[in-house]
């Protein structure tokens, strides 16, 4: 009877948005109709076989999936352990796994009948999978983005701007990307009858942490038939970065039912014994909050203050995380690790000389890990690496975490052109 009354409460605990203690929807009573809106039209589509049909081929014949499993011959042979698979959805229109999330939600809004998107971004990739969803799809698009963030990731500015976009900067707060998350709810509370906010990642309110997720498991879908039909098996480990966790909870979603080590990877920044990280789940740095709309663990201080962070990767430089992965960590079903700033760039030039790929530096924290790990498997054993995003993108911090000497040559000369132009 006990099992049963407990079932029944972890029933209604999930319908409400709960991942054990963690989720929930917190809001302000003014967007109460918009969430009860947003939920009902999820469960609609997430109960139609025909919704997923349409997302499939649309991803299939937009966005090129499914993504390749690629072998990492050389990296396998220079480590002498494991064999290493490398997931890419760099290959993703738009370069990174948020195609997958916006796309979705894209759907969605036509479904609701609303005809302009919000978002918040930090590496920018959310920004221009959401911009590009925009084009497709006619809807009118405000991205929001740090100031910070817009200095480090201009590149994809200048894209979010060619697609139509109006991209502002955020100047309140630490100017990343919870001060870009906190503009766009500003942003959706005045302007929720046309305006659907597009979140970028599996954190929030409920539905956006299992709606994001739920789109994303095409990754763990495609991945685990893939590692079948090419090793006859399934990997011994999986390693993705997190952030606020959509890469990670969409490829570990394709293995939560099997006997497969799921490895999680943080921003280690400067290193765990500082304050200059962003790692929730595999610190103490952290305790449990509630924050923008949901109870997870957050990076703050004794008054509930939310701390600065950092990270190399713009993406990974948030202050919370999945309540679904803060779950998965109380009952060991995801083991999380940290990576600092200078393995991430020793691992990012160590694919690029191996491989000839280019990983995002978010992704590059999965790296880190497994390049720990793989020696010390064997040769039997199988491990596969979630590359969610490729590195261009990266290539104004990359270039001068290196300091190369021929990069600012070129950015001198060029500011020297605009001048004197």
């Amino acid at each position: 009877m006990t099992d049963v009354k407990e079932m029944e409460e972890a029933r209604e605990m999930e319908e409400r948005g709960y991942f054990g203690e963690f989720g929930g929807s917190y809001i302000p009573e003014i967007l109460v109709a918009t969430f009860d809106e947003l939920l009902a039209t999820y469960r609609e589509a997430r109960l139609d076989p025909g919704f997923w049909s349409e997302y499939e081929s649309l991803m299939g014949s937009y966005s090129c999936r499914p993504t390749p499993l690629t072998f990492a011959e050389n990296l396998t042979r220079h480590f002498g352990g494991a064999r290493i698979y490398i997931k890419r959805e760099d290959l993703n229109h738009t370069g990174a796994h948020k195609a997958n999330n916006v796309m979705g939600q894209g759907l969605l809004v036509r479904r609701m009948g609303k005809n302009r998107v919000i978002a918040e971004t930090g590496a920018g990739q959310h920004g221009v999978a959401t911009a590009t969803m925009a084009a497709k799809f006619g809807y009118r698009c405000t991205i929001y983005m740090g100031e910070v963030d817009v200095e480090r990731q201009r590149p994809n500015v200048f894209w979010m701007e060619r697609l139509g976009a109006e991209v502002i900067p955020v100047t309140e707060g630490t100017r990343i990307l919870k001060d870009a998350i906190n503009e766009a709810f500003r942003d959706w509370v005045t302007n929720m009858d046309d305006t659907h906010y597009v979140l970028g990642t599996a954190c929030g309110p409920h539905p956006f942490p299992e709606m994001v997720s739920w789109f994303q498991s095409i990754i763990g879908k495609e991945t685990r038939q893939q590692v079948r039909e090419v090793t006859g098996r399934l990997p011994t480990r999986i390693y993705a970065c997190v952030g606020g966790g959509s890469n990670a909870m969409g490829m570990f979603g394709g293995f939560l039912d099997d006997d497969v080590e799921l490895v999680g990877v943080e921003a280690g920044g400067l290193g765990l014994d500082t304050s200059a990280h962003a790692s929730r789940l595999a610190s103490d740095a952290s305790s449990l909050g509630v924050a923008q709309g949901y109870k997870t663990y957050f990076l703050q201080d004794e008054d509930g203050q939310m701390r600065e962070t950092h990270s190399v990767a713009a993406g990974l430089d948030y202050v919370g995380v999945s309540p679904i992965l803060a779950h998965h960590r109380e009952t060991g079903r995801v083991r999380f690790e940290a990576a600092t700033d200078a393995e991430v760039l020793e691992a990012f030039s160590l694919t690029l000389s191996k491989e000839g790929l280019i990983p995002a530096l978010e992704s590059s924290h999965a790296f880190v890990q497994a390049f720990k790990e793989a020696p010390k498997l064997s040769q039997d054993d199988v491990i596969v690496i979630n590359q969610s995003g490729r590195g261009d993108k990266d290539i104004f911090t990359v270039a001068d975490a290196f300091e190369d000497p021929k990069w600012k040559a070129f950015i001198r000369d060029k500011a020297k052109s605009y001048e004197s132009g």
